[in-house]
């Protein structure tokens, strides 16, 4: 790891594991990464709760908010940006992310969801199964969502 990136902090986030009723987990296709897919995630704005943020960022990425909390993660959970995306992502003002993550059960319908957003970020969604996320999202994150996998596996 480079000297600059160790200087760099993590970013507080908030991601949002939202199960619907048949145990599934949604997950969008990045519009800026082709075949990159992920659950909504985004920063928490200063003196803002955490589940609070969480509801925020999924009404601001998927068009709804329909959604009340199972669990969330006991700590925060890290990840670092491969070094190519140091000072490319973030303005190069953090060296990755540090999370909070909520399992929410959503309490709509999939005629709720709507990626096409204000600033969307999704070119298209899905429901898959909890253990099929660590496979969909790219490599430097593969080790936060198996975290997210057992630390929410027992709620489906």
């Amino acid at each position: 790891m480079s000297k600059k990136k160790k200087s760099l902090p993590y970013r507080p986030c908030v991601g949002i594991c939202l199960f619907n009723d048949k145990g599934q987990v949604f997950v969008a296709e990045r519009i800026d990464t082709p075949n990159a897919w992920q659950m909504p995630q985004g920063g928490i704005d200063k003196k803002e709760d955490p589940y609070d943020a969480a509801l925020r960022e999924l009404k601001e990425e998927i068009g709804t908010d329909k959604g009340h909390i199972l669990a969330r993660t006991d700590n925060w959970l890290y990840y670092d940006l491969p070094d190519h995306l140091i000072g490319k992502v973030w303005k190069g003002k953090y060296r990755g992310q540090k999370q909070i993550w909520f399992a929410l059960k959503f309490d709509g319908t999939d005629d709720d969801i709507n990626i096409a957003t204000k600033h969307p970020e999704f070119a298209r969604w899905k429901w898959v199964e909890l253990e099929e996320i660590v496979d969909l999202i790219v490599p430097f994150k593969r080790e936060l969502y198996q975290e997210i996998v057992y630390q929410f596996k027992g709620l489906v």
